[in-house]
Formats: structure tokens, sequence, C-alpha cells
């Protein structure tokens, strides 16, 4: 799978949890967040896809934004959702670290 792919996988899994996030509680933290950590993964994946500088830096921030608010989060409650933003971001850091 290519990383611009990668990218925008992770753009809509993050802007569309954020944005059930909002319909199911009402949260504009979460439509914020998530929308701001898709919106970067998507220029990240829009910058790959067309061979521009600093795609992968910008999607490599967005998975280090993702990380730093989500693992702390899974580490002291344990629930499903933190664990879940843990392992998307996880996956991100990966894929667009080795790289």
């Amino acid at each position: 799978m290519s990383l611009s792919t990668i990218a925008y996988i992770l753009a809509s899994l993050t802007a569309g949890g954020g944005t059930m996030g909002y319909v199911r509680t009402g949260s504009i933290p979460s439509i914020a967040a998530g929308c701001s950590v898709g919106a970067l993964y998507a220029l990240g994946g829009y910058r790959i896809q067309n061979r521009q500088p600093y795609g992968i830096e910008l999607a490599l921030v967005a998975s280090l934004v993702l990380a730093g608010s989500s693992v702390p989060r899974a580490m002291k409650s344990g629930k499903p959702l933190p664990i879940g933003l843990s392992l998307l971001a996880a996956y991100g850091l990966f894929s667009f670290g080795m790289v």
C-alpha cells in the first residue's frame, strides 16, 4: 500500500471519528481535534501523492499529535477509544517514520 493511501485512510478515520464523537456526545473538542488531525493527514497524503516536499513530515506530525493526545489517555483510562486511537497513531508513526 502506498504512503499516500495510508495517509488518506488515516485522515478519513480520524476525521470520521471526530465527527462521530460530535454527533454522539456534542463534543466540540472531538470534531475540532479529529478534523484537524485528519486535515494534516490529508494534506500530507496529497503532498506525497504529488511528490511535493514535506508530505511525509506532515503525516508524521499528524501521527505525533494523535499519539501525544491518545496514548496518555489510553494508559490512564484503558478505554477502547483511546486505545484504538493510539494504535492508529502507532501505525502512522511506524509507516511514516520508517521512510
